[in-house]
């Protein structure tokens, strides 16, 4: 009986699976794995918000095998180990997986070509399922990748996404393959209180809705920091719940002004994706260095992590992202720029907050956004500094998102809910809420001497 095993990684659906396509025309029966990796853990991103929206994926992966009279197979351990001896059991003569863009990725397959080969075992390694079109595959002249997002636009539009793949009517998985049990959300300490539930039923429930009403308005409303008007798919795309390339060609379909607009985020998406595949090490090291001397100031780190700054609209976005393991697209702008610009903080520790907490935690999109923002990324104005408080007059006019999440200043009208401080006297001493840690002007003029600009 001929074998062959899907390692499944960030592409965790049956809808729009080239992997597991490829593998079910190729032979008669197949092993869908997933490999509860201890190198992830060991790497520290197995924060707890992903491990538990994780575990939904798996068990809706499972349950769509099982409706189709597979099965899916999981194993702990090192991932090269683990995908050995599956093949072993099973006798497996080929191995499918998704190709990556992380360092981590490339190591991965760089090993599992090593250890397959060892045992005469083919690895197949494919393009374009994490991303709509391959990294790769849009590239300048003379260059490995686009450091500038408008040009890359032009050529990734061209470039066209590849047909959507049904999902197989059914899968025949060899009954020798034992598997560890499915783990369960419950199990999982530490998540946000409200952190959304994962897996691709559930992602896919969401598409009706916003195709039919949520995309048109995308493009007026995709700031609106009180609207919440964002499709909120992010963590569906970061486990491949949803395919990227399926939303291309679903929003070009539904068309108008508000797709576009979307279809654009996601070639952002895919943007990053191409220069970390060129440049690996930009997930920690600057992509251009500006010879910053970061500050270090353990006191403002702390409030800007607890959402305690005094400036509302920053430490509002800051409560989002830790009660839902999710913040808004606009305030991960301007949290970003105030930690690293207006304090002059290294990026990196923000970065590394926001992976403790993003559910769609993604080492491509977060710490290459990171980067744009902080000035050392593809930004070709690096020295741009968002102000909080135009950012607020802008896309929290009324001051509800604030309100929402900054509860001890509900009772603010106006302006006051953006400034606190300038209440007068008595009544600014009844409201439990801190003084700003830093003054807007000062924080300008430290990063603008810092940069060489003043």
């Amino acid at each position: 009986m001929n074998v062959a095993v899907v390692l499944f990684t960030s592409d965790l659906r049956l809808h729009d699976q080239p992997v597991l396509g490829a593998a079910l025309r190729r032979a008669e029966q197949v092993v869908p794995l997933f490999v509860r990796d201890r190198g992830v853990t060991e790497a520290g991103f197995d924060a707890p918000n992903r491990r538990a929206f994780l575990a939904d994926c798996l068990a809706g992966l499972d349950a769509g095998l099982r409706e189709r009279g597979g099965r899916l197979v999981i194993r702990t351990g090192d991932v090269v180990d683990e995908v050995c001896r599956v093949v072993a059991q099973c006798g497996a003569r080929e191995v499918h997986v998704a190709g990556g863009v992380t360092h981590y990725a490339s190591r991965r397959e760089d090993r599992l070509r090593t250890a397959l080969g060892n045992v005469r075992c083919a690895l197949h390694v494919h393009d374009a399922v994490v991303t709509a079109v391959t990294p790769g595959r849009v590239t300048p002249a003379g260059r490995d990748h686009f450091a500038v997002f408008t040009p890359y636009l032009r050529k990734w539009e061209a470039a066209g996404v590849r047909d959507v793949a049904p999902a197989p009517r059914s899968v025949r998985v060899p009954d020798a393959v034992g598997s560890d049990p499915l783990p369960t959300r419950r199990a999982v300490t530490g998540t946000s209180p409200a952190l959304a539930k994962g897996g691709e039923p559930e992602g896919r429930g969401r598409l009706p809705a916003w195709l039919a009403d949520g995309v048109e308005a995308y493009g007026e409303r995709q700031d609106d920091l009180a609207g919440d008007a964002t499709s909120r798919l992010s963590p569906h795309l970061h486990f491949g719940t949803l395919s990227a390339a399926e939303l291309v060609h679903l929003a070009r379909r539904r068309g108008g002004p508000g797709a576009a607009a979307f279809v654009r985020q996601l070639a952002w998406r895919d943007f990053h994706y191409q220069v970390l595949a060129a440049r690996p090490t930009a997930s920690w090291t600057d992509y251009r260095t500006r010879g910053d001397h970061w500050r270090t100031d353990e006191r403002e780190i702390a409030a800007w992590q607890e959402g305690l700054t005094g400036y509302p609209v920053v430490d509002a976005a800051m409560r989002q992202l830790r009660h839902e393991g999710w913040m808004h697209n606009r305030g991960r702008l301007l949290t970003a720029s105030f930690l690293a610009k207006t304090l002059y903080v290294d990026w990196r520790v923000g970065a590394r907050h926001f992976l403790d907490l993003l559910v769609d935690g993604d080492v491509a999109n977060n710490q290459l956004n990171w980067q744009w923002v902080a000035g050392t990324g593809t930004d070709t104005r690096p020295n741009r500094l968002l102000n909080p408080l135009a950012q607020a007059r802008r896309f929290d006019p009324r001051g509800d998102y604030v309100r929402r999440w900054v509860p001890e200043l509900a009772g603010l009208a106006g302006a006051a809910v953006h400034q606190p401080w300038t209440v007068p006297g008595p009544e600014r001493a009844r409201i439990d809420y801190p003084d700003p840690v830093v003054d807007l002007a000062e924080g300008r003029a430290r990063f603008e001497r810092a940069r060489g600009l003043n």
